[in-house]
């Protein structure tokens, strides 16, 4: 007897998550080629493309963070003393690392940052496996070990390769690792990502199943890391590659739960949330006065765009983590807001119409 065919887990719908995975992905191998046909795809981030990736994207998906916690005024009394105690301990310990050198604050920013991003990748596969019903735990390690290892490879080859022609904020940001490192984890690597896929396929002909969204994710995880961060060597391409997949599904996760918050919020959360384009809008507001400040009082770029500079080169020590909290706020609630654990009321999203 032939086994039923599972109906297809998706986490907002099948044309959102199609555009927010598999397009997000489609863009930035579509930049990597804008940017060969240019003439830049080995040179630095044009101001368009800093603009686009940076500035609208993950800047901005940055404050997002602030729908889920700081603009939702009962979800933030629920949780009070964690969502005011982390920013103010953020800043605190920015200080207290910036005290001890500028490349210090960098260097233990830079790997927490690494972390939320490898994390967040595994994060679309356990909701996927949620939303699925996927219990069997030798599945789970298949699927683990292929999105791990997708994200951890190539910085293990970024690290055993250095300096690169790109950062990931500053100059030598990353501690340098020895060779053995990217050699032992490449074959690991190759069997995990080989294993996952093999396994997808021996559950479709067993089963009649196929997690599509799941399977997108893994797939687009591993080609714009190894393009972003092996194949290519610069930092345009290492933009485009690491930004948009990053952002653009947050957005997307972002957006959902606001929609399903608004009829229940006060009224400016409901007028900023009214539709997608107002939403951008007010998260591409706050991204640009963070960045007029980190221009005109710390990097001195852009005047174009910011405006001149301002000369608080004695202040650094205390503005320089003051507007790193918005990030590194962003990377640890992040570990606390979409756990079923202390969120029962929390969903994925309402269910839409495909």
């Amino acid at each position: 007897m032939e086994n039923a065919v599972r109906p297809q887990p998706w986490l907002f719908s099948r044309n959102i998550d199609l555009s927010v995975f598999l397009g997000s992905a489609a863009v930035s191998v579509l930049l990597l080629a804008v940017g060969w046909q240019a003439g830049i795809l080995n040179e630095d981030s044009p101001d368009w493309t800093w603009v686009t990736a940076v500035l609208l994207i993950d800047v901005a998906h940055v404050w997002s963070t602030s729908f889920r916690v700081y603009f939702d005024t009962e979800e933030f009394k629920r949780r009070f003393w964690l969502y005011l105690l982390v920013p103010v301990f953020g800043y605190a310990v920015g200080v207290a690392l910036y005290s001890e050198g500028e490349l210090t604050f960098w260097r233990v920013l830079a790997v927490i940052a690494v972390f939320h991003f490898v994390r967040q990748q595994y994060g679309w596969v356990a909701l996927y496996r949620r939303k699925a019903g996927e219990t069997a735990r030798w599945t789970w390690w298949v699927d683990a070990a292929a999105v791990y290892l997708a994200t951890v490879y190539p910085l293990a080859f970024w690290t055993t390769s250095l300096p690169r022609e790109f950062n990931w904020f500053i100059a030598n940001d990353f501690i340098p690792l020895p060779q053995i490192v990217e050699r032992v984890l490449f074959p690991a690597y190759v069997a995990a990502l080989s294993a996952y896929f093999l396994k997808s396929i021996y559950l479709y002909f067993r089963e009649g199943f196929l997690n599509i969204g799941k399977d997108i994710v893994v797939a687009t995880t591993a080609v714009c890391w190894y393009a972003g961060i092996v194949f290519f060597n610069s930092d345009y391409a290492f933009t485009v590659t690491n930004v948009i997949i990053h952002g653009v599904p947050y957005f997307a996760l972002i957006y959902m739960y606001a929609r399903m918050r608004r009829e229940t919020a006060g009224p400016v959360y409901r007028g900023l949330s009214q539709n997608w384009l107002i939403f951008l809008a007010s998260l591409w507001a706050l991204a640009y006065v963070e960045e007029l400040f980190w221009s005109r009082g710390v990097w001195h770029e852009r005047t174009w765009l910011f405006g001149a500079n301002w000369d608080w080169a004695e202040w650094k020590m205390w503005l320089v983590p003051l507007l790193a909290v918005p990030q590194l706020t962003h990377y640890v609630l992040d570990g606390f807001i979409w756990r079923r654990r202390g969120n029962r009321g929390v969903t994925v999203a309402e269910p839409v119409v495909n």
